[in-house]
């Protein structure tokens, strides 16, 4: 079995950072690959769980990977993981693909037995936005309710209030979605992990894309937070050493329903391109430039706000727009399987984050013999690293169940963790909007940082 020592300290960690990214020789704005969800036959709702036998015999359970052998017997309080997702707020279309993808992994996990004989239990709570308290709240409702682990929050913003509300009980917290590099040196106490890379890979991706698509200068429209802010600086840092030059960047504070004075003053510096890094505050924002002239070509979204606008937009009103989001395309497999866990699904971002943040921790804590967030905190980069690859809980577990060392790789790409809780590489995609103001996948950038 894995046995690593506690990591080191996490400070400094970005003072060595290099980035490579493999830019694809693929012309800007080029055709899109549409993807297929298939039919499928919505599920029941809920998940169901069932109770496997805690014996220390040696009969096996029939999981998602095949025969899994059963766990040795364990007293170990069973894992129950938590999620601090958005319902409400300004990323609540974050939400369900998110939570889907929580539900999903908890669903294989216990199909393949459960974590050290024991069915795994998800307790989820709305986080909200920076707006409101919802996610002091329902972090103390979780805490309170003895979780190991807090899958959340998909807000940089928000898990800024309560990283240390978790992280100091002894609790990881585990966000699928945070991109702030801020994260990278907070004194988390090891405690913190995150599935999606720092902006500094989709910022750096953002602005050298926009270069490569013949943009010489570029105009900004930033939500004032750790997000909107972290991301803008790696966008111009890019496209600056690209040779471009940023030529406008105004601010909005979230909460703010009027983006007049902004849009006017990005418009009025006359930019080939524009950097929309915003939450929902795309759906006033879009109208107000194209109502001045700025066609969809010109603009760039991020993964706070690529979404699908076709119940808000006319036909057409964001047609050959473009958006980045971090991660791997959604496969037509795996988005079969997140529909008959919601059959009301539209989008899929961050989806395999959340899954695989529930495989990584339900697979730290086989490792660790322990559903201690301390004890499985210390094997997360372990079984992401130098082992047997595999893909899936009930295949991964079979391997540690056996004796093995483990690599897995899983929705979202790759998964090798830094000693910061960071994904060391990863995919950034990027889509093009078609007419109904739905986006499809176009290309994908690989970086590593």
């Amino acid at each position: 079995m894995i046995s690593l020592p506690q990591a080191a300290p996490r400070v400094a960690k970005l003072t060595a950072l290099s980035i490579g990214v493999a830019l694809l020789a693929t012309a800007c704005g080029g055709s899109s690959t549409p993807s297929s969800t298939g039919s499928t036959t919505p599920a029941a709702s809920g998940i169901a769980c069932p109770a496997p036998s805690a014996s220390g015999s040696a009969t096996t359970t029939a999981g998602a990977g095949g025969s899994v052998p059963a766990s040795t017997t364990t007293t170990e309080t069973p894992l129950k993981i938590g999620s601090l997702l958005p319902t409400t707020g300004s990323l609540a279309f974050l939400g369900p693909p998110e939570i889907a993808g929580v539900n999903l992994g908890i669903k294989e996990v216990n199909d393949a037995g459960g974590v050290l004989g024991k069915p795994v239990e998800v307790i989820h709570r709305d986080s909200g936005d920076t707006k409101t308290d919802i996610a002091t709240q329902s972090t103390t409702a979780l805490l309170g309710s003895g979780v190991s682990a807090v899958i959340g929050a998909a807000s940089s913003g928000v898990s800024k209030t309560v990283i240390n509300q978790i992280t100091g009980a002894g609790v990881i917290q585990f966000s699928p979605a945070n991109t702030s590099p801020d994260f990278t040196t907070w004194d988390d106490k090891g405690l913190y992990w995150r599935t999606a890379p720092s902006d500094v890979l989709q910022g750096k991706v953002l602005g050298n894309y926009m270069a490569t698509c013949g943009a010489q200068t570029v105009g900004m429209i930033v939500l004032n937070d750790a997000y909107g802010t972290g991301l803008a600086k790696n966008v111009k840092s890019a496209f600056e050493a690209a040779g471009g030059k940023v030529v406008a960047e105004e601010l909005f504070n979230e909460g703010d329903s009027q983006f007049s004075s902004q849009v006017d003053k990005v418009i009025a510096a006359k930019p080939d391109a524009i950097a929309l890094i915003t939450f929902d505050q795309a759906k006033s924002i879009v109208p107000l430039m194209t109502g001045k002239g700025i066609k969809a070509t010109q603009m760039f979204m991020v993964d706070g706000n690529t979404s699908d606008y076709s119940k808000d937009f006319q036909a057409g009103t964001l047609k050959g727009a473009q958006g980045t989001i971090p991660g791997t395309f959604a496969k037509d497999d795996f988005k079969k399987k997140l529909l008959a866990i919601d059959p009301a699904l539209k989008d899929y971002s961050y989806a395999g984050e959340s899954y695989d943040a529930v495989n990584l921790i339900a697979l730290a804590a086989e490792a660790a013999k322990s559903t201690k967030g301390t004890d499985i905190a210390k094997q997360l980069k372990a079984v992401s690293e130098a082992g047997e690859k595999c893909t899936d809980f009930a295949s991964c577990v079979t391997l540690l169940r056996n004796g093995k060392d483990i690599d897995y790789d899983g929705q979202s790409g790759p998964v090798t963790f830094s000693d910061a809780g960071d994904p060391t590489e990863a995919y950034i995609g990027i889509y093009e909007y078609q007419d109904d103001n739905t986006y499809k996948p176009s290309k994908e950038e690989f970086g590593k940082l």
